[in-house]
């Protein structure tokens, strides 16, 4: 009686039998094969030649040219910071000359929010939703700056949607609070009382420590006798 193969045996067949298909495969496909590791090396080293001999020495660049412009944000002195004096590149200047580099996409923010303060609100919406960022800070900044802009355009819908983008991209007790009364304030100015009263409630849950969480009780008294 022939003894039956055991299942150890057949998986080694198997096993042999998988790598000689392989070796078969690039055999037959060895030029092909040769062909596509090449492309692949050329294209990361095209990447990183270019990351390193051009992108790098670009993006240096651009932030020794915005340094000036940052200052002049820094002063508040907003028209010199957007279009330069001259002398030194604008934030403007910086997103044409360095589009591709990280410091063309943070010169978005700055022109965005100096425009918010020269009231030039259409001008900051374009650039501040050219801006793109993770930073934990940046972004609810960001969404609240949007906001401010479209609540100065009469577009208070669009402005809470921002408020609320902005308090749900806060994971801090810096921003939270400050566009939770935003969101709050501006949902009382809709008569969406029970809404704003939800909203203030949060903040002093929440953030009691922060200066909107301090000073909240007075709103959240005058929202109870609207709703009485």
């Amino acid at each position: 009686m022939a003894k039956k193969k055991t299942p150890q045996v057949d998986n080694l067949q198997e096993l042999e039998s998988a790598l000689t298909k392989t070796e078969q495969f690039i055999e037959d496909n060895q030029k092909i094969i040769t062909y596509v590791i090449g492309a692949i090396i050329l294209v990361v080293a095209g990447y990183l030649g270019f990351n390193k001999f051009f992108l790098q020495p670009k993006e240096d660049e651009a932030k020794s040219q915005m340094f000036m412009a940052v200052n002049y944000f820094e002063r508040d002195s907003f028209n010199l910071a957007i279009n330069g004096d001259g002398n030194y590149l604008g934030f403007l200047d910086i997103i044409d000359d360095y589009g591709i580099t990280k410091a063309a996409n943070r010169a978005n923010y700055y022109t965005g929010i100096s425009y918010l303060h020269l009231g030039q609100y259409e001008e900051a919406l374009d650039y501040l939703n050219d801006f793109k960022t993770k930073d934990m800070l940046l972004a609810p900044v960001t969404e609240g700056a949007k906001g401010d802009a479209y609540l100065e355009l009469g577009e208070t819908d669009n402005a809470l949607k921002q408020y609320k983008k902005a308090i749900a991209l806060s994971g801090n007790e810096l921003t939270a609070p400050i566009y939770m009364m935003k969101a709050a304030q501006l949902l009382e100015s809709m008569d969406e009382l029970e809404d704003a009263l939800a909203m203030y409630e949060d903040i002093k849950e929440k953030y009691p420590e922060s200066t909107e969480g301090t000073n909240v009780d007075r709103y959240i008294a005058r929202v109870k006798i609207k709703l009485n």
